[in-house]
């Protein structure tokens, strides 16, 4: 009986999922309110006018700020940036206008270009680079829209639902993008076109806040406390259960690996996508989880509603 008993037991030791500490972190002058990885720069927006770019190879910084905005006091006050990117040399700032809950956008390549302002009345969310010349839009009202950086005009827009929108993701070769809402349904846009290729449902039931995209899978971390799996191919899905609404979600590079923010403690849980069995549990997030981004299969960069990037590794022993 003891003998089994120390069988038992030491079994489940050998097979308890590993909890992490970050093995680094980084401060940012300002809340992150966006994030991206491009090759070895982390590209982080916030709610002081301003992005930083850090090279994560040699601890280089570059700061590019955008004009303050007045507040409806009138009182001048740094614009919020709710997103960003880079492509080569060029960097995209997305931010609030101050007015009417308007969106500004910005190109800056050795200089600050305004593109998008205030009087273009547009409620704009999200914003990424297609290519050197061209960006993807995603509307408060759930359009997706093409946006031509020369001409300052718009290839298309697109109204996918009624639904307001929460979010979308590029695959790798940004030939297509997911787009969330409060609905629950994904939605599938060609992006040179914007023709909707397939519509993604049954496993989220209310607003899916993040997605992200790789491989042909897509993950979607939803308020209803259902992390999502869809398999674009099959149109196929499922979930694995939460216990408070998830806030972020990210996929390894090659999809093997699923990241969301299951808790209320913040904690990212690491998932396997095909057996959905828990891989890591990684501690010390203090707020909202905002962004959530892999490097590798086994590198991932984490923010939140605060000043503090933390950095993860999934070999740390």
């Amino acid at each position: 009986m003891k003998t089994t008993l120390l069988f038992l037991l030491s079994n489940i030791f050998l097979f308890a999922t590993p909890t992490l500490k970050p093995v680094d972190s980084i401060e940012i002058n300002g809340t992150v309110k966006d994030m991206v990885l491009r090759d070895n720069l982390l590209v982080v927006a916030t709610d002081m006018g301003h992005i930083e770019v850090k090279n994560i190879e040699n601890n280089k910084s570059l700061m590019i700020s955008i004009p303050n905005v007045k507040d409806f006091m009138g009182d001048e006050t740094p614009a919020r940036v709710m997103s960003t990117d880079k492509i080569d040399n060029k960097y995209l700032l997305l931010s609030d206008s101050g007015k009417n809950g308007y969106s500004n956008l910005f190109i800056y390549e050795n200089n600050l270009t305004q593109i998008l302002s205030a009087k273009d009345k547009e409620a704009i969310i999200k914003a990424r680079f297609i290519d050197k010349e061209h960006v993807l839009l995603g509307y408060l009202s759930n359009e997706v829209a093409l946006l031509d950086l020369k001409s300052k005009k718009e290839s298309y827009r697109v109204q996918l639902s009624e639904s307001k929108f929460s979010d979308f993701a590029l695959n790798v070769d940004k030939s297509q993008a997911v787009f969330a809402c409060e609905s629950g349904v994904l939605t599938v846009v060609d992006v040179k076109s914007g023709k909707v290729i397939k519509e993604l449902k049954g496993q989220n039931l209310d607003n899916v806040y993040k997605v992200d995209f790789k491989k042909g899978m897509v993950s979607g971390a939803g308020q209803d406390r259902r992390g999502s799996l869809y398999d674009l191919s099959t149109g196929k899905g499922s979930y694995i259960a939460g216990d408070f609404l998830i806030y972020a979600t990210a996929l390894s590079p090659s999809a093997s690996k699923v990241a969301f923010a299951m808790d209320e403690q913040n904690n990212i849980s690491v998932y396997n996508s095909s057996s959905k069995s828990k891989i890591a549990l990684l501690k010390g997030q203090k707020s909202t989880l905002n962004v959530i981004i892999f490097q590798n299969e086994n590198k991932i960069f984490s923010a939140s509603d605060d000043s503090t990037i933390l950095v993860w590794d999934l070999k740390q022993k």
